[in-house]
């Protein structure tokens, strides 16, 4: 079945289901989670954080914000800037989709190449005043700003002031689609939090400070989580 009125077939593009595990999946430490909502589907493998705000979605998981900004990683946890953010200013404007990353409550960590500032609780997320962007607004002005063109963005803390404010807790072992969007509802799965042993090519988001964070050790093409 195709879109539109138009006679037409959309085939659609074929996806390989990762194996994630090497070892045996029974045998690895996993507890239950639940996933923040807004952040689209998380596959099997994902890195991820804990929302570690004061308030709002306290507790609850959200992908893991990598250090690179080159864009060879996925960015699930980011939301970027439509507009820069300037010197003293307390909002950013974010996509309407992305907006629903973030909930009321939430502690808005504003990041760019330069590094990140904690811009402090989310007071509000306007998504009527513009059809086609939000504006967060937070607590603690802005002191350095954060271009667009230094692949500026928002994510909710997760972590200490180190790593852009975004620490990995362990990987989510199921694939959970969260939502994206208005329709966002969050999604529970599991935590694999340690003795297994994981293919490291089938492992999104895992870079040199998660290794650190998660204390895995990797050997050939084995990442290790003891």
């Amino acid at each position: 079945m195709g879109y539109g009125d138009s006679p037409n077939v959309v085939r659609g593009v074929q996806e390989d289901i990762k194996k994630v595990f090497y070892s045996d999946y029974d045998d690895a430490l996993i507890i239950p989670v639940t996933c923040q909502a807004g952040y689209g589907v998380l596959k099997a493998g994902t890195v991820m954080a804990e929302n570690k705000s004061a308030a709002g979605g306290y507790g609850k998981y959200v992908p893991y914000n990598p250090t690179s900004f080159d864009g060879t990683t996925e960015h699930a946890g980011r939301a970027y800037l439509v507009a820069s953010i300037t010197s003293g200013e307390t909002s950013g404007e974010v996509t309407l989709d992305d907006s629903y990353k973030f909930g009321v409550g939430d502690d808005a960590i504003v990041t760019c190449d330069a590094g990140s500032a904690n811009g402090g609780a989310i007071v509000s997320i306007d998504r009527t005043t513009y059809t086609n962007r939000a504006v967060i607004a937070f607590t603690t002005a802005i002191t350095n700003g954060a271009p667009t063109g230094d692949n500026g963005y928002i994510s909710v803390e997760a972590g200490d002031n180190t790593n852009y404010y975004s620490d990995a807790v362990g990987f989510i072992a199921n694939t959970v689609d969260t939502g994206t969007g208005k329709n966002s509802q969050g999604g529970q799965g599991g935590l694999l939090l340690s003795n297994a042993i994981l293919y490291e090519g089938m492992l999104t988001n895992l870079d040199a400070a998660a290794k650190t964070d998660l204390s895995t050790s990797t050997r050939g093409q084995y990442t290790i989580l003891k």
